[in-house]
């Protein structure tokens, strides 16, 4: 396993400015360690992409959540993002480096537009009465992110996807069932309210007077417990990324679920205190990563998807309409592999009997 600690960020393929670059790693070392951690583990073609893609998200979320009375920061993003995508960006650090990748890899655009929405639910002060209505959140701030570094990577295919934007959900579960307090701090609460109502709470009452008890803990185990369902539908997906790039998903995607077994072990109790994972135990579990990834298989069973990020995966897929043999080979069981060139080939020829049938037609 390599040296994550002084591993450099190389800007293959991409034009980037180094301290353009630093400044971003900077954004990413400040916020999200666990993302940063992973990001280690991505190969150099798409590393640097990755990071300005965080740095452009945490620049957006932080504009968001600091307005001011009379801002206008959804505005502002949308501005910023239109002049991303005319090839003219504003003058900042993280707009730079986003056009770039915009520019490199021809990046959906709705996928920005959904992420920049949900932090307009935000702002808005949504209510989210279900799961359902939760699953729609998390796939606007963490299912696009998915999306994204999916299609970055090279994954391009509607399951890969799919799979995808619900790894980024399950992830946004967790941060919530982990930020109970402090979310009630700042006058927000996602917990389903209709989980709430039925465990004996009432919302509005508990966010005046946030404290943990045993409903509260009944209500994150359920959150944790779809957390839980939604990484293991995921996680064969990991096995459909471009061979360089499994490690380092499957690593942030066991680093994110440790959060939420540690909330157990610890008994729950995010209100009064966040839960973090101890470096020593991240350690091991890059470790982890790193030799587990080469045992995991996509499967011949594919879920449905989560009904909340079909939309996503649709967008992609109007995107681009790629056909023919991935540039990558899924980690696929052997009998697997042979029934997929089998197909291949069958659907090969189909094309050409096809062609010759209307070149031959009067």
């Amino acid at each position: 396993m390599p040296d994550l600690t002084s591993m450099p960020v190389v800007h293959e393929e991409l034009n980037f400015d180094s301290q353009d670059l630093q400044a971003c790693v900077s954004m990413m070392q400040g916020g999200s360690k666990t993302f940063f951690a992973a990001s280690r583990l991505l190969p150099p073609r798409v590393r640097a992409a990755a990071i300005a893609l965080y740095a452009f998200c945490r620049v957006a979320d932080d504009l968001v959540d600091e307005a001011q009375q009379g801002d206008l920061p959804l505005g502002i993003l949308q501005a910023r993002l239109d002049a991303i995508y005319a090839g003219a960006p504003h003058d900042h650090v993280e707009d730079h480096a986003l056009s770039l990748v915009v520019q490199r890899y021809t990046l959906p655009r709705h996928l920005l537009d959904a992420l920049i929405e949900g932090f307009a639910w935000d702002a808005a002060d949504r209510h989210y009465e279900t799961i359902e209505d939760l699953h729609a959140y998390g796939a606007r701030v963490a299912g696009s992110v998915g999306a994204m570094m999916s299609w970055i990577m090279g994954a391009q295919n509607m399951e890969t996807l799919a799979r995808a934007c619900e790894l980024g959900v399950a992830m946004q579960l967790t941060n919530i069932a982990r930020d109970v307090g402090h979310d009630a701090s700042i006058g927000r609460l996602y917990l389903p309210r209709a989980w709430l109502r039925a465990a004996g709470i009432q919302p509005e009452a508990w966010l005046q007077k946030p404290e943990f008890n045993p409903a509260i803990a009944h209500v994150v185990t359920r959150l944790l417990d779809e957390a839980d369902r939604l990484y293991k539908q995921a996680h064969a997906g990991i096995a459909a990324l471009p061979p360089d790039c499994r490690a380092a998903i499957c690593a942030a995607s066991m680093i994110y679920a440790e959060i939420g077994h540690q909330l157990r072990r610890e008994g729950l109790d995010s209100v009064n205190k966040r839960t973090v994972v101890s470096t020593t135990r991240k350690l091991m579990l890059l470790a982890s990563a790193w030799t587990q990834v080469h045992w995991i298989r996509v499967t011949d069973n594919h879920p449905a998807p989560l009904a909340a990020i079909v939309n996503l995966v649709q967008g992609c897929m109007d995107a681009t309409r790629q056909n023919g043999m991935p540039a990558y080979f899924p980690n696929r069981a052997m009998p697997q592999r042979v029934a997929w060139m089998l197909n291949l080939f069958e659907r090969r020829e189909n094309e050409r009997l096809d062609r010759n049938a209307l070149r031959q037609a009067p």
